[in-house]
């Protein structure tokens, strides 16, 4: 007869296992769910990243497929406002817009970049600061 003590230890054990294989299931090589990314942060879904910091937009030029979208990352310390060229009137690429104010630490996305272009983008706060300016190619 085991002890109270024995069938508590298996318990535990068979719960831990159990959550083991919840884990792997859910985290397994699926198409890219984000597993665990917040409503505020979206994931990116055939895209690309522009990674801003103190340094500036990194890279300044990519090229991306009809129909993806860009994930901005502010790792800077400061606040950014993304949008599309040209300053002020950001007109170029509404897509881009979408990015707009970006707060340290957070990430957005631009809509689906469908149309085969170039879209130039800035920080509107920082409109002179080349180097937080790039383009995105659609292509």
């Amino acid at each position: 007869m085991r002890s109270r003590r024995t069938s508590g230890v298996l318990k535990l054990w068979a719960i831990g296992g159990l959550l083991a294989l919840v884990d792997a299931i859910g985290c397994g090589g699926g198409s890219g769910s984000g597993g665990g990314a917040s409503p505020t942060t979206p994931t990116p879904s055939g895209g690309t990243t522009i990674t801003i910091t103190s340094s500036g937009a990194s890279p300044r030029e990519l090229t991306v497929s009809p129909g993806s979208r860009v994930t901005f990352v502010n790792n800077d310390s400061r606040a950014h406002t993304m949008n599309s060229d040209p300053h002020p009137d950001h007109t170029d690429c509404p897509e881009l817009n979408q990015v707009g104010f970006i707060q340290p630490g957070q990430s957005r996305q631009t809509g689906n970049l469908v149309e085969t272009r170039t879209c130039g983008f800035h920080d509107h706060d920082r409109d002179s600061d080349r180097s937080l300016q790039g383009q995105i190619i659609i292509r």
